[in-house]
């Protein structure tokens, strides 16, 4: 999206030495930061990274130093869960990658992980730059800010719902997005948080109409999301397991508020969207979307605009059309690079994570 992602919190592995953004400028302060799980990661201003963690149920942002220049070259590492393992002294199977961000300003990838399994994983972050260098983000002493979630749901609730309570995150227009679930009725939501950040009110409850399924539905977390403007208006293009492709438009969603969004696409049951990105080319305007089981998506917005809400049991697909890109197979994570290319992650056949930079379709 146009947002749009391993460090040990031990001094050990707290190898990178970086420069810190002014606190004063950008609301943070010099500490280390007690993150403890290293989820989903989106980009702000002058290279703060914003890590979702789900085990806190906390948003922070870390000043990474990273302003810049912007390098232009490629990115690429074979076999890059190997690359991580041997930067901060592990096996590759002790590793799970979480999500990928690029810095916007320097083009570097940044990739979340956990090191082990279940509850006593530690978080860690590491960023490439495009000689192929994997180097593990110190958390020592940087600057930093923290804000809770609240209504986040308990680590004893069914289907891990903990775990899918910060599911995606962008940031736009000076707010962080947070999409997840909570612990209330509703609990499909996004949150919206000024960055620098105030407390997190309460979140926007989303309901939306499952094509797939037959009936709206309330429980359902956004999968990957996408700020996109429409007709000068700020929305997010989100979508759901199974897979609706719903419209939000940002100023609909205000704090201890329930909205109904606009399912504006049914793009195929038995899947799960796994990260989104807008693009533009040619003069016109699409989401690429990676799949669990139907491939990277395509998606046309022509029509979006007017697009009414989808409210009646479709069978496979309906609405707003897409081309599947044949050549990008095994796709698990994406994000924007340049106008002209993204950065993917991509599980070879031996189940290896290689990155790689492609041309945008």
């Amino acid at each position: 999206m146009i947002r749009s992602r391993l460090t040990l919190l031990g001094s050990a592995l707290a190898v990178l030495a970086l420069s810190t953004v002014s606190a004063s400028a950008a609301g943070l302060s010099k500490g280390t930061p007690d993150i403890k799980s290293a989820g989903a990661l989106a980009f702000g201003p002058d290279g703060v990274l914003f890590v979702g963690d789900t085990a806190s149920g906390s948003l922070f942002a870390v000043a990474t130093g990273d302003t810049g220049p912007f390098n232009s070259g490629t990115l690429k590492v074979e076999n890059l869960g190997k690359k991580i393992a041997d930067a901060i002294g592990t096996e590759r199977e002790d590793i799970l990658i979480n999500d990928l961000a690029i810095n916007p300003k320097s083009g570097k990838a940044y990739v979340s992980v956990s090191r082990g399994k279940g509850p006593d994983a530690t978080p860690v972050i590491v960023r490439v730059d495009n000689s192929g260098k994997v180097e593990p983000l110190s958390l020592e002493n940087v600057e930093f800010a923290k804000t809770s979630l609240p209504g986040v749901p308990e680590s004893s609730a069914p289907r891990n719902a903990r775990s899918e309570a910060i599911t995606d995150l962008a940031y736009v227009d000076g707010r962080v997005f947070v999409a997840g679930l909570s612990n209330e009725e509703f609990s499909s939501r996004l949150i919206a948080i000024p960055y620098p950040f105030a407390d997190a009110g309460k979140g926007t409850s989303i309901e939306i109409y499952h094509g797939a399924h037959g009936k709206f539905e309330t429980k359902s977390p956004v999968r990957t999301f996408a700020a996109y403007e429409i007709k000068g208006e700020p929305h997010l293009l989100a979508a759901y397991t199974c897979t609706p492709l719903v419209k939000l438009p940002v100023a609909a969603l205000k704090p201890g508020t329930h909205y109904k969004g606009t399912t504006v696409a049914e793009l195929g049951n038995r899947n799960k969207p796994l990260d989104m990105i807008v693009y533009n080319k040619d003069g016109h305007d699409f989401l690429l979307l990676a799949n669990s089981a139907r491939g990277v998506m395509k998606i046309k917005t022509e029509g979006v605009d007017t697009a009414e809400s989808i409210t009646s049991r479709v069978a496979d697909k309906k609405g707003q059309t897409y081309d599947t890109i044949a050549e990008l197979k095994g796709v698990v994570q994406l994000d924007s690079l340049d106008k002209g290319h993204a950065v993917v992650l991509v599980q070879a056949n031996d189940g290896a994570l290689n990155l790689e930079t492609i041309d945008l379709p």
